[in-house]
């Protein structure tokens, strides 16, 4: 069985501190703009009539927050519409691109999770490594290491869906993920609705 490597979050921990965020900016020392995590705050909320005063409206309100990075997934369409293969999945699952072989066009922004970032200092474009240069070391992830809740793990999507018991990566406002079948497991907050592909699936 090969290996795909990729991340879990658990949504009811994340408390939407961008603490994640920081942590892996500072690591890769990106230009303002260029953000290969991001944090997400979704809100809903919708109007009730009131059990006990009918005739009467309350408010139910919800909130929660969601840290997506890129998350290499089994069928990335960054990779596809690369013109001159600059990205390419390894052989741990890792979608990397080869900054000495990009042109910068940007026509792998079409990734649904707007993981290609164009840093313009460099001319080219960047996302998630997974921290690439870390495997092997037993460092943890720049975001993984610095989140306060523990709310991200990174590593085998396999042992990680066996470890969490969840398989669901298809949490609002997220894409539908068999778009590109992203390698993200999600334990989604009480308050998450999840996609029509999750519901049905």
């Amino acid at each position: 069985m090969s290996t795909q490597l990729g991340f879990y979050l658990d949504a009811a921990a994340c408390n939407g501190c961008s603490v994640c965020l920081v942590a892996c900016k500072d690591k890769y020392d990106n230009p303002v703009g260029v953000n290969f995590r991001k944090v997400i705050h979704q809100t809903m909320g919708h109007w009730e009539e009131d059990s006990a005063q009918p005739g009467f409206l309350v408010p139910q309100i919800s909130a929660y927050t969601l840290s997506i990075a890129c998350n290499h997934c089994a069928d990335p369409v960054c990779l596809e519409a690369c013109p001159v293969a600059a990205i390419q999945k390894q052989e741990d699952g890792l979608v990397l691109i080869d900054k000495n072989i990009c042109v910068g066009c940007r026509l792998c922004q079409c990734c649904p999770y707007d993981a290609p970032q164009f840093n313009e200092e460099l001319g080219v474009m960047t996302m998630c490594d997974g921290c690439v240069d870390l495997q092997g070391t037993g460092e943890e992830q720049a975001c993984v290491a610095a989140c306060p809740q523990r709310a991200l793990e990174f590593g085998d999507v396999e042992e990680l869906a066996h470890k969490h018991a969840t398989r669901v990566a298809g949490v609002e406002p997220l894409p539908d993920p068999a778009i590109t079948r992203p390698s993200l497991l999600i334990t989604p907050h009480r308050n998450s609705p999840l996609s029509r592909s999750e519901i049905d699936g």
